[in-house]
């Protein structure tokens, strides 16, 4: 009996070994992350790197749509002070961010207690608009940025040939 009982938990931190492992690499995209100081407030943003490959991933996305912004596990931001997008306020701590699609050409930038695959209306803390433009050069891998710009800090989000940006400051 005890040897059958070793085998089993042998087998069973074989497997569990093996699951965390494929977990953890998930489908092997790079983190990306940033962190900026914007008069006085600590932000970062950590997302997954998903690449484009040849595909034309905002075709997928339709009206009304909510897209998770990275790959693998949930973009975060996280920061010490409450941050104002044009008298919307997001309250401090550690968030999941989102991007859902209006309509053709209009996004918004969600701020979520739950990642898009338990996103639910109630999740919302926050949604604010995205200005939309259309880059010349293409960036095979999302990528985030957070800049200052005169003590107002700004999100970029580029994938594609796509550029969506919100202005915020601390409030």
């Amino acid at each position: 009996m005890t040897e059958i009982c070793r085998t089993s938990i042998g087998l069973a931190t074989a497997t569990l070994i093996v699951l965390m492992s494929s977990a953890s690499l998930a489908h092997g995209n790079e983190r990306g992350s940033v962190k900026a100081t914007i008069n006085g407030a600590h932000i970062s943003i950590d997302y997954g790197r998903p690449a484009l490959k040849g595909r034309d991933m905002l075709k997928q996305i339709q009206p009304g749509d909510v897209w998770r912004i990275g790959a693998d596990a949930p973009t975060t931001l996280d920061s010490d002070k409450e941050l104002n997008f044009g008298g919307t306020i997001v309250p401090k701590g550690k968030h999941i961010l989102l991007a859902r699609l209006v309509e053709p050409g209009k996004w918004t930038l969600v701020f979520s207690s739950k990642s898009v695959f338990q996103y639910e209306p109630s999740a919302k803390l926050a949604e604010v608009p995205l200005t939309l433009e259309e880059a010349s050069d293409s960036a095979e891998l999302v990528t985030i940025q957070v800049t200052d710009k005169d003590g107002t800090g700004v999100i970029e989000i580029a994938w594609g040939k796509m550029r969506l940006s919100a202005s915020f400051k601390p409030a």
